[in-house]
């Protein structure tokens, strides 16, 4: 349980899911997914901690208990700094997993959190997202709590599929490994949620970023990642030799020579192989210079997973192809307090730190080589071409270009004048442009201002239940083809409803207008709900005397601009709008002529062309609703849960059709009754939601009775409460 916080100073809420990150001893290239991203999330949240305005930094990642992983990253809460925590959420299995295969779980991941959130008894002043799963999982609770969102992309699927695909990997095999397409949507919900993006390089910006839908330059911001500069620094003189030296040592014949040193994940995209055939293919850098490899830590390569199974045996391979034993080393272990030495080491041998990597977002390690003294040659891609524009420590080159680079390296190993002169360019002019004190300086003054403006709010937790003051559990159903539809059933559910406790809760999620929702029911004789979730989620209303949850109404208004919306599409052939009284504060309907109307993708396109951040539902192949970007009816469930402190999985939740899929999903208890649409299909096998065999309201009695919730209520075969 969280302690709870009061509202001194700034809480931020970081989200770095994939991984594994902990405090101490990071485990960098142990495989793709544990990288330079785990350890700018670690040190910026060390140090955003340390500065006054901020009161609590929490960190949110992924449990992991797997025993082949330290024990460590099933610990629930680890202090890494002065009121900076890592909070790690049980997600999907228990077992370590790659990031590619986190998607089913993504939404459960965003309603544990929210509830964590609740146990802090404070609501974060900014959320930060890392990469595109923490992007889809930040902005999903960004819309919920109505904080602002910032995300960081780190590396991009657009970007990443158009370089495999130069690379000549088919783009169906691309899809199959690493799951593209829901990688790249998950970033576009990123950019379509967050109030600013943050960026690294000015590349990133102009040409990563500009390749997505919602890319608005207007919230881009660049603020170049900062670098330790207690830890890097250049070799002295009287330094003694490392213990990883002796590890380096025993790899080579004349340990005096130039090293040329590169160190990353072992990860097709960072081209390592190129660079050992570059090395093995030079008569005078065999003869003149070392090779150093550092990709990772491994124990058996047989147990690691594919892709780095693969790059580690094709290293191998390498070294023995261009018999390299005795001017190669490629150590099999070492510590992240070592780090530093290395790049120490190379450096003090008048050697080259080399990053060919096929995309490079920014680039940590060349930071850290030009802090330490090491000039560089590194790929002609994003953080490279701002690092050595800075500290004009180093050349740029094409990654496939296998003659140049080997040019590049042959030159400054030759030329001492050259070594010398980017070695101390890159010392001094690394301190003036990349340091944490101005990193953090420059994001909490441009954040702070974000956190302040006036459609946040931040009543949103209600500390007394007074509207339902005796509901622990509350079930909520679609009206159309589930609740109503077969007469006999509907009848049984009510009087089940009838004769369980008072504490039950009863609420209606619908795509139908208030007025048409309390006429269907009245005309079924079905009770006046607790709750009613109207106009596809656009609306909240209480009891009999129906009242309006304002504070929702103020949550939706965010960027919503109803008379903008209605004039960009009066220009949109085949779209005519429906009558009034289908009209809503917070609804545009229209019907939609498929012969003359574009598809639904170039509708959102017009829209975010002309800056309207709405959400689209295209339903029944003839019928349009505009929405505000933060309403739906799976987010309203949640909302609900968190206003009056229920948890998620005392929330049944009933549907029928493809529009109830997000109120279905995640950790509520979701019932998809046997006259399901087609659309629901592929939510088979997804935890917590049970297909009844039963139709309309006899199914949501069958769900009722699966997860025996009236009673002591079961999840997954377990008993979850008393």
């Amino acid at each position: 349980m969280a302690t709870k916080q009061k509202a001194d100073g700034l809480y931020i809420l970081m989200l770095s899911l994939h991984g594994l990150v902990r405090r101490d001893h990071l485990e960098l290239g142990r495989d793709t997914d544990t990288g330079g991203q785990i350890k700018y999330v670690i040190e910026l949240a060390k140090k955003l901690s340390q500065d006054p305005r901020v009161s609590r930094v929490d960190l949110l990642t992924r449990m992991v208990i797997d025993p082949k992983v330290d024990p460590i990253y099933s610990k629930k809460v680890e202090k890494i700094g002065k009121n900076a925590f890592i909070i790690r959420i049980p997600c999907g299995p228990r077992r370590y997993l790659r990031k590619e295969v986190l998607w089913p779980y993504l939404d459960s991941f965003s309603d544990q959190a929210v509830q964590y959130i609740h146990t802090v008894g404070r609501i974060p002043d900014l959320i930060h997202g890392h990469y595109a799963d923490a992007g889809y999982v930040g902005g999903q609770i960004s819309r919920l709590l109505g904080v602002p969102f910032v995300f960081t992309g780190h590396s991009l699927g657009r970007v990443k599929r158009l370089r495999l695909m130069e690379n000549g990997m088919k783009e169906t095999d691309i899809e199959n490994r690493y799951n593209i397409t829901r990688r790249i949507d998950a970033e576009e919900f990123a950019l379509d949620t967050a109030v600013k993006v943050i960026a690294s390089t000015s590349q990133e910006i102009e040409e990563q970023y500009q390749l997505y839908e919602h890319y608005d330059p207007s919230r881009m911001l660049l603020i170049p990642p900062g670098i330790d500069l207690e830890k890097f620094y250049p070799p002295k003189r009287s330094s003694s030799r490392a213990p990883i030296y002796s590890e380096i040592k025993r790899f080579l014949n004349n340990s005096r020579k130039p090293i040329i040193f590169a160190m990353s994940r072992a990860d097709e995209r960072k081209n390592i192989e190129t660079l050992i055939q570059v090395f093995g293919s030079s008569s005078y850098l065999k003869n003149n210079a070392n090779l150093l490899i550092v990709a990772g830590n491994r124990e058996d390569i047989q147990q690691m997973d594919t892709g780095t199974r693969r790059v580690l045996s094709n290293i191998l391979h390498l070294v023995d192809k261009y018999d390299l034993y005795g001017k190669a080393a490629y150590p099999k272990r070492h510590k992240i307090e070592e780090v530093p030495e290395l790049y120490r080491i190379a450096a003090k041998t008048k050697g080259v730190f080399v990053n060919p990597a096929l995309t490079e977002p920014f680039g940590l390690t060349l930071l850290e080589a030009a802090a330490s003294g090491l000039p560089i040659v590194a790929t002609a891609d994003g953080g490279p071409r701002d690092i050595i524009g800075h500290c004009q420590n180093g050349e740029l080159v094409d990654p496939r270009d296998k003659k140049k680079i080997g040019q590049l390296i042959e030159r400054m190993i030759k030329d001492k004048n050259l070594w010398l002169t980017y070695s101390r360019n890159g010392i001094h002019k690394v301190r003036k442009y990349y340091s944490w004190h101005s990193h953090v300086k420059s994001y909490l003054t441009i954040l702070k201002k974000e956190t302040e403006k006036k459609y946040y709010h931040k009543n949103l937790f209600i500390k007394t239940k007074s509207r339902l003051p005796m509901v622990d559990r509350l079930i909520i159903s679609d009206i159309d083809n589930t609740l109503i539809g077969d007469a006999p059933g509907l009848n049984s559910f009510l009087k089940l409803l009838k004769k369980s406790h008072a504490n039950v809760g009863f609420g209606i999620a619908t795509g139908r207008r208030l007025e048409s929702a309390v006429k269907i029911l009245k005309k079924s004789n079905v009770q006046m709900p607790d709750i009613f979730i109207t106009a596809v989620g656009s609306e909240i209303n209480y009891g009999k005397a129906l009242v309006e949850d304002r504070t929702w109404q103020n949550h939706l208004n965010y960027f919503w601009e109803p008379d903008l919306v209605r004039e960009v599409l009066s220009e949109v052939n085949g779209l005519k709008l429906q009558e009034q009284s289908e009209q809503r504060r917070y609804k545009i309907s229209y019907y939609l002529d498929n012969k003359k109307a574009p598809s639904r993708r170039q509708i959102v396109r017009h829209l975010r062309n002309k800056r309207l951040r709405v959400k689209v539902i295209y339903s029944h192949k003839k019928f349009l609703d505009i929405l505000p970007i933060r309403a739906s009816k799976g987010l309203a469930v949640r909302y609900l849960a968190i206003k009056w402190g229920l948890p998620l999985e005392r929330i049944l939740v009933a549907g029928d059709s493809g529009n109830d899929e997000e109120m279905l999903s995640g950790e509520v208890l979701g019932v998809v009754v046997g006259n399901y649409s087609p659309e629901l299909k592929r939510l088979h096998g997804k935890p917590r939601i049970y297909f009844a065999q039963n139709s309309y309201a006899n199914g949501i009695i069958e769900g009722v009775e699966h997860y025996q919730f009236l009673g002591n209520i079961k999840v997954n075969g377990e008993i979850d409460f008393d």
